[in-house]
């Protein structure tokens, strides 16, 4: 079994969150359901699985429940053996998006406690906003991703103790061993190649082929492709010519969506396509990065969607769609290619999986800076710009950035191959594994206040 700090998070949740259900939202193919099973017959001594959309499919059993009890007697008949309670018992729904009507269920479920309940589903922000009425309070929604690369480490054998060690170095803002980069280095660089979907890491894992790595690949892409089931033709022809412009608009020097070739036509802008841009963001088979042209901490404050980047959810099937079979030139250093491309997706794939917003730097006269982030330690916003080759000193755009004091940015970082970790000027340079280290700290697992004085 791969290791996923998922399975923690749900698990902790099910221990000490017993007033609210849990809603994991995730592209398919990235393992919901089988950490969800795996978790929850490790707790429960009753753990019911019910796949609403095999049952829509099928025989819609649960398609016309129209209350608690109306679900509770389901159940009973479709679990042969006694249920308990919901200190024993876990109701696993699976792709509840499928059936909306039990997505507002959630609420009266969750305050009548009969059984715990725990969802998933692919589309479920989409689902979300089409609810008439969404549980609020009721529920908790996740999103999950494909394995990061530390999760690929794990799955590879590279131990924990050595991880914290490489991790206590990218915090002491120092160089690894020679012998340790090397090996990290092409660790880094069978994962731009395998990526993070969990049938791709275990084929990978039996025996290093790659035709069978890429043929899980290319099955998962075509899914991606034709998975927008619930919307009619027009919109679903519209998401799948989107999601197939992703890798030649990252070619492109803007790497942006140019709204105009989507149906090949001109003075088309986002808002025609913001509900297409919502569905495979949602979904999460797509990475959404924003805009921001004036950076204020938090980003949030200044972001547009007037200029957006599309990223695909995992770097393997970028991988496969640029170069196929031909490993050599991701291994090797080949001079026509140049894997800019593919160093800023799995940078922006680790940056969302450790629950970064996505924003990057746009400025008619300064340029492009590939992402900002929230520095909430320092509250302040941090530039990264990713480099692939041996120029990676060289990044115009990120010092004008760094030279506009209105801004009041104090510090970069730019990641490349390159092993040594050195600090010119406001920016640090840092080998592009370190990138797995960045961690989102605006939620932490506690935070005490002082006690206020009385008066």
């Amino acid at each position: 079994m791969l290791e996923r700090k998922f399975s923690q998070y749900i698990e902790h949740f099910l221990t000490n969150e017993p007033n609210k259900i849990l809603l994991v939202n995730g592209a398919r193919q990235i393992g919901k359901s089988y950490l969800v099973r795996f978790v929850g017959k490790r707790l429960f001594k009753h753990f019911v699985e019910i796949n609403l959309k095999e049952d829509k499919e099928g025989d819609r059993y649960f398609a016309d429940v129209k209350s608690p009890n109306d679900l509770y007697m389901r159940l009973g008949n479709y679990y042969t053996k006694p249920l308990g309670d919901k200190t024993n018992t876990l109701v696993f729904l699976d792709e509840i998006q499928c059936y909306p009507h039990l997505m507002t269920m959630l609420k009266f479920l969750n305050q009548e406690g009969r059984y715990r309940f725990i969802a998933s589903g692919s589309q479920l922000g989409v689902a979300l906003s089409e609810t008439p009425s969404v549980p609020i309070g009721s529920i908790t929604v996740e999103q999950m991703y494909p394995l990061d690369f530390e999760e690929f480490l794990w799955a590879t054998g590279v131990g924990k103790d050595w991880i914290e060690h490489i991790r206590n170095s990218f915090k002491r803002e120092e160089a690894l061993d020679e012998s340790t980069h090397e090996m990290l280095l092409k660790r880094f660089k069978y994962y731009l190649l395998v990526g993070g979907l969990p049938e791709a890491v275990n084929k990978y894992l039996e025996d290093r082929n790659m035709v069978r790595v890429r043929s899980v690949h290319k099955d998962i892409h075509e899914l991606y492709r034709i998975d927008a089931s619930q919307y009619d033709l027009e919109r679903k022809l519209k998401i799948r010519r989107i999601y197939d412009l992703i890798p030649s608009n990252l070619e492109n020097k803007k790497k942006r969506v140019v709204y105009s070739k989507i149906e090949n036509k001109t003075g088309k802008h986002f808002s025609d396509y913001a509900d297409e841009f919502e569905y495979l963001t949602n979904s999460g088979v797509a990475l959404e990065v924003l805009a921001i042209s004036n950076p204020r901490f938090p980003l949030v404050e200044s972001q547009q969607k007037r200029l957006i980047k599309l990223y695909l959810n995992d770097v393997g099937l970028l991988t496969y769609l640029l170069y196929g079979l031909n490993v050599n030139a991701v291994l090797h250093d080949v001079r026509s290619i140049n894997l800019g491309t593919v160093y800023e997706s799995v940078v922006a794939q680790e940056l969302a999986a450790h629950n970064f917003k996505l924003h990057y730097y746009d400025n008619k006269q300064k340029g492009e800076v590939d992402f900002l982030i929230d520095d909430y330690d320092a509250l302040r916003v941090l530039p990264l710009e990713v480099k692939s080759g041996k120029d990676y000193t060289e990044h115009s755009a990120l010092k004008k950035f760094l030279d506009t004091p209105d801004y009041g940015i104090t510090r970069a970082i730019v990641f490349s191959n390159e092993r040594h970790v050195y600090k010119k000027d406001a920016v640090v340079y840092m080998p592009v594994y370190y990138s797995m280290f960045l961690q989102n700290q605006a939620l932490g697992d506690s935070v005490i206040l002082p006690e206020l004085e009385v008066i």
